[in-house]
């Protein structure tokens, strides 16, 4: 009778196979702490930290030391929410990082003087179930060729070949199997 043997590992485990990344700290924990009651769910997006709300994507925070120009709560909204946005959240802008000069995405900058207190009242907004901020994401993107088409041929004889192959029959190309 042979000697059970243990379950040793072949190579020696490298402990630094095992360590864990260290997670960024939150930014701005208020707020994921004023909208907790909506149970929301966050993903690293960009660097940044997106934060969801069922389906939604509603706020993304963003504190990047090496590039402060748009840190602070961006807000998910469209354009034709601005305006009224705006008289909400005075010193609310469009996100420069993006290249365009009008985004869908606003931020309310952290340099700003109101910067809590606007970043509150957007969070209370989001609570509340204001339709101006929070966007469904989107689908992925296709190409621009868009959706292929079956395959053809140009030759007529082979295209019958094949939808007579497709409905059982045999063309006269094939030979009778024995």
């Amino acid at each position: 009778m042979s000697k059970p043997r243990r379950n040793q590992p072949l190579l020696p485990l490298d402990d630094a196979l095992f360590r864990v990344k260290p997670r960024k700290p939150v930014p701005f924990p208020f707020v994921l702490d004023a909208i907790a009651s909506l149970s929301p769910w966050t993903r690293p997006m960009f660097g940044c930290l997106a934060i969801y709300v069922q389906e939604k994507i509603a706020l993304i925070l963003r504190d990047k030391p090496s590039t402060p120009l748009d840190n602070g709560v961006w807000l998910a909204t469209t354009e034709e929410h601005h305006q009224s946005l705006r008289r909400e959240f005075p010193n609310m802008r469009s996100i420069q990082v993006l290249g365009k000069k009008v985004t869908g995405w606003q931020v309310l900058p952290v340099d700003a003087p109101d910067f809590e207190r606007s970043a509150l009242r957007a969070c209370d907004l989001v609570v509340a179930g204001d339709p101006r901020i929070g966007k469904v994401p989107g689908a992925r993107r296709t190409s621009k060729a868009g959706p292929r088409k079956a395959l053809s041929s140009s030759n007529p004889a082979q295209t019958s070949t094949r939808s007579e192959k497709s409905r059982g029959k045999k063309s006269s190309r094939e030979s009778p199997r024995m």
